[in-house]
């Protein structure tokens, strides 16, 4: 349960509409009193010719207000301190009632009247209409990066569960004007729906509310983004679909060497971080990859979103993918050394199956090059896959080519049928790289006890979507391939090998220079100019590579 916020030092802005309310009703009490406090001592000394302390006046004027009574002061002679008496007695009925409505009869009900209540003051916010995933876990994202939001929740219960823990959560209907008015959607700068069939309604009554609202839309298929964005959706996102594309992404991420006739060899893998590696929670700067001297951290996939190259400070989980490029004798020395990493050599891929062949396999086969052999498994003859049968049955898996393929892709909808696939499908092969999506954020440790190599969870996916879109960050968007080419070395000529290699902003690093048919990677080695250098990025860094360094 998340604490409650102190409304001592916040500033009025960061407090709920009740907490301000209940410094608004506390700082006029105060006054009140002090103001009675104030006349009563004057009525006494001047009207009463009765002086005494402005301690003594206070607590009659405290007496008076909260009916306990009047003390040794009365009666009073003049009308004037009799008028003002009676004032102070009905100021007390008053401020007791309001006691009552406000603090007390709240503290004993089971719900507050109006979750809204409870809500900051809110600018420029995020207002989610529905969520249909791991709420907490989007919730807890955006709080850890001070985003304001307020999510509009239709269930009851699971609004105040919300609210209660402390998050900005209301109860209420997204396509009901007053419901998002109470999230203040005229000031909000994006909205996120996740609604279903909901989402088209929602939007446009958004949009009359606010006509310069950024919306983002989830949807469970590619096909509704066209729709969606007639009525105003900026952006539509099919979760499933996304995911399925990025796994045959990264199972078919292919690095072209350019020319190794002369023997040169630049061996480029992918290093798989686990659970039990050594690596685990080791930050970029620090992992012993990133400090060889023969070697250069080309990218890493961190849940699924490629980093070219990564940064520093970026810390190594399980599940993260790092590609690295230099001699194959040294790649194989710091793979043993580090341990609990499993290494793929970069390639194209012979064979694939895609097991689960909905939107998310579609997406996935959609993605693939048309040069790889694919085989499609599902139940469902309906969706005409290559192989019908239950996925989870090795017999199954024996006819889609399990025994010669070099990649298997899970997209079922099920997160027991796709661990259930992941180990049946480890059983039968010891080769095969397993890549599998899941719907709970829970279940990626599972799939890779269950042997899965590559793991993205659509809940976290979802997550880190919205987060990125509130930045304006684009994320998962089809990745270009990494490549490796030869330069002519004149432009870095004078340089060491190590700085050239910190030159990363634009996306591409040098990985070695080749001379008299030598390869040397260490980052000692100084470029001559009649040396070549080998340079890896993806596709357009290349290209800008070409455009702007071998050419000037």
């Amino acid at each position: 349960m998340r604490e409650l916020v102190d409304i001592e030092g916040l500033h009025p802005r960061d407090l709920t509409q009740r907490q301000r309310l209940l410094l608004i009703f506390l700082v006029s009490l105060v006054l009140v009193v002090l103001f009675y406090t104030v006349v009563y001592n004057w009525g006494m000394r001047a009207l009463e010719n009765r002086p005494q302390s402005i301690f003594r006046s206070f607590q009659t004027v405290v007496e008076t207000m909260t009916t306990t009574g009047f003390g040794a002061d009365s009666p009073w002679a003049t009308p004037a301190m009799n008028v003002l008496m009676v004032s102070i007695q009905v100021t007390g009925v008053i401020i007791g009632f309001v006691t009552l409505r406000v603090l007390v009869i709240p503290l004993f009900e089971r719900t507050p009247l109006n979750l809204a209540d409870r809500l900051t003051s809110k600018n420029n916010h995020v207002v989610i209409a529905e969520y249909q995933r791991d709420t907490d876990m989007l919730l807890d994202e955006l709080e850890e990066l001070d985003i304001d939001y307020v999510l509009i929740e239709s269930d009851e219960e699971e609004a105040k569960r919300l609210s209660d823990d402390g998050y900005q959560a209301i109860k209420g209907d997204p396509e009901e004007r007053t419901d998002l008015d109470r999230a203040t959607i005229e000031r909000a700068s994006l909205l996120i729906t996740d609604a279903g069939d909901k989402t088209a309604n929602i939007v446009l009554t958004a949009l009359e509310a606010n006509e310069d609202l950024r919306v983002v839309s989830f949807t469970e298929s590619t096909r509704h983004e066209t729709a969606l964005t007639e009525i105003g959706v900026n952006r539509s996102v099919a979760p499933h679909a996304l995911i399925g594309q990025r796994l045959a992404e990264k199972a078919t991420m292919p690095v072209t060497v350019a020319d190794q006739s002369d023997g040169d060899e630049v061996d480029v893998r992918e290093i798989l971080v686990r659970r039990n590696s050594p690596l685990h929670d080791v930050r970029v700067r620090n992992s012993p990859i990133a400090n060889h001297p023969n070697l250069t951290l080309v990218a890493g996939w961190f849940d699924g979103e490629l980093r070219l190259p990564p940064s520093p400070d970026d810390k190594l989980t399980p599940n993260t993918v790092l590609v690295i490029a230099g001699p194959e004798s040294e790649i194989d020395e710091i793979t043993n050394e580090i341990g609990g990493v499993q290494t793929r050599r970069i390639g194209t891929p012979s064979h694939l199956i895609v097991a689960g062949f909905g939107e998310g396999g579609t997406a996935a086969l959609e993605a693939l090059p048309a040069d790889v052999s694919v085989t499609t498994i599902d139940e469902s003859a309906e969706r005409n896959p290559d192989v019908v049968g239950d996925i989870t049955e090795p017999e199954t898996l024996h006819e889609a080519g399990i025994d010669s393929a070099s990649a298997l892709i899970v997209t079922v909808d099920n997160d027991s049928t796709a661990l259930m696939t992941i180990a049946i499908a480890r059983s039968l092969s010891s080769e095969v790289e397993i890549l599998a999506r899941v719907t709970d954020g829970d279940k990626t440790r599972a799939a890779f006890r269950a042997g899965a190599d590559y793991v993205l969870s659509i809940q976290q996916v979802s997550t880190r979507l919205v987060a990125a879109e509130v930045h304006g960050e684009r994320v998962m968007a089809p990745t270009s391939q990494i490549r490796l080419i030869r330069a002519d070395a004149a432009p870095f000529a004078g340089e060491s090998l190590a700085d050239a290699r910190h030159n990363t902003e634009h996306g591409w690093t040098v990985v070695g220079v080749s001379r008299a048919d030598t390869v040397h990677t260490d980052e000692r080695t100084t470029i001559k100019a009649d040396d070549e250098v080998i340079v890896a990025g993806s596709d357009d860094a290349i290209q800008k590579f070409e455009r702007t360094v071998t050419s000037s």
